[in-house]
């Protein structure tokens, strides 16, 4: 059996009991099936731990040394090989990942498929009851003994936010402090995703029993599929329907990201404000703050009337904004180098192109239990150039005060 008969599938979380619990389901309903787990916890003694465990305990136990004191490199450089240890072995059917709490599944979706394995699913585990307290928590990983690298300056909340809305599957837990409130949240943030229950393992069926009902997942073209089995659970299933690693990449993009739409339920709203007009950069540099804490997740795109070719990112959870340029709009490049562009994105852009400002828009949309849109939306609408700034024109828009300077270290 070669690496494409490997299925690997990725499951993170910084909801550790979650996560644990859809680890346990996998390795109990899915035959054949190991889990690694690169524990980043010792990495200040200078080592990374490697388990490998199936349904009945540890298979396997090792030390990863540190790579440059870069934790997740080590994660890198280690965990590629031992997945192709497996898939030369020829044994395995199933490699679920566990990632340690504060790994992004992006990152590592990447490595493995750039390893030449098959990622066949990736699940954010989720306790409905803890989405709330991790976007609302700024506090940085490494006060908490999370951080990957000594670098490491991420937070809890921009992390879970992160984790949360890469993976197309959340494997959710029946979390008895959980209310409606809760789970209204969690659809919000993240409408598109399949959500699947945790619960008690199926019992598994003998693949070849005459009568099993076929897996009912979606796979990419190549990907393994399992036999059919008439106990696969929602979870077994989302773990072989299928992943696009490049397609997962391009989503991302802030140019192209499927954003949540309006939505109203169980206390929870979602607000989003789109305009054409660009923003006057000391009017929104000045309302940052209260913008940011408007509410519990706020992101999208938007432009300066000073920085009309750059499309920049707006991220915040927990507090915290982060403002980042995400290259140039493509109204701004000529035309011959919109052939390097990825199709999603030329798609995205040519579905709201404006015959003045082409792509470029403001597109914000904010979460959260409460939010207080009749005061969101006016503050705003302040922030935009008024009619006689917009009258100026591009050449005066640029000779504004260029308030965002420190943000994006220029």
């Amino acid at each position: 059996m070669g690496s494409r008969g490997l299925s690997v599938v990725i499951v993170g979380g910084l909801h550790a009991d979650a996560r644990r619990a859809a680890v346990a389901q996998l390795l109990a309903e899915v035959p054949d099936s190991v889990a690694l787990h690169h524990d980043l916890a010792s990495a200040v003694r200078g080592t990374v731990v490697r388990t490998v465990r199936d349904a009945a305990g540890i298979v396997s136990a090792g030390e990863a040394p540190l790579v440059g004191d870069c934790a997740c490199c080590a994660l890198r450089e280690d965990l590629v090989p031992e997945l192709r240890r497996l898939a030369d072995e020829g044994r395995t059917r199933l490699a679920v990942v566990e990632l340690w709490d504060s790994v992004e599944p992006r990152a590592m979706a990447e490595v493995v498929a750039a390893g030449g394995l098959t990622v066949t699913g990736v699940i954010t585990a989720v306790d409905p009851a803890l989405v709330l307290p991790c976007l609302a928590d700024g506090d940085d990983l490494a006060d908490r003994g999370l951080a990957a690298a000594a670098t490491d300056r991420r937070t809890i909340a921009d992390t879970f936010a992160r984790q949360l809305e890469y993976a197309p599957v959340l494997a959710v837990t029946a979390s008895e402090e959980a209310d409606e409130e809760d789970h209204a949240l969690l659809t919000q943030l993240h409408p598109t995703a399949r959500r699947v229950p945790l619960g008690p393992p199926a019992t598994p069926a003998d693949p070849g029993r005459e009568g099993a009902a076929p897996n009912t997942g979606t796979p990419v073209p190549g990907t393994p599929v399992p036999p059919a089995r008439q106990a696969d659970s929602a979870l077994v299933r989302a773990a072989f329907a299928g992943f696009d690693v490049e397609a997962a990449a391009a989503a991302q993009h802030p140019a192209c990201a499927l954003l949540p739409a309006e939505d109203d339920a169980g206390g929870v709203a979602t607000f989003v404000w789109r305009r054409r007009r660009p923003f006057h950069p000391e009017r929104l540099y000045a309302a940052l703050e209260d913008l940011t804490c408007a509410a519990a997740r706020s992101r999208g795109r938007f432009w300066l009337a000073d920085r009309p070719d750059t499309l920049l990112h707006w991220d915040a959870a927990g507090g915290a904004l982060c403002v980042q340029s995400a290259g140039p709009w493509l109204a701004s490049l000529p035309d011959a180098a919109w052939d390097l562009v990825p199709p999603v994105r030329r798609a995205a852009a040519a579905l709201d192109w404006h015959p003045e400002h082409g792509d470029r828009c403001q597109h914000l949309v904010f979460t959260s239990p409460g939010l207080d849109r009749d005061r969101l939306e006016p503050l705003l609408e302040s922030c935009l150039l008024t009619d006689a700034e917009y009258a100026a024109g591009p050449d005066a828009w640029k000779l504004l005060p260029p308030a965002f300077d420190s943000l994006l270290e220029v």
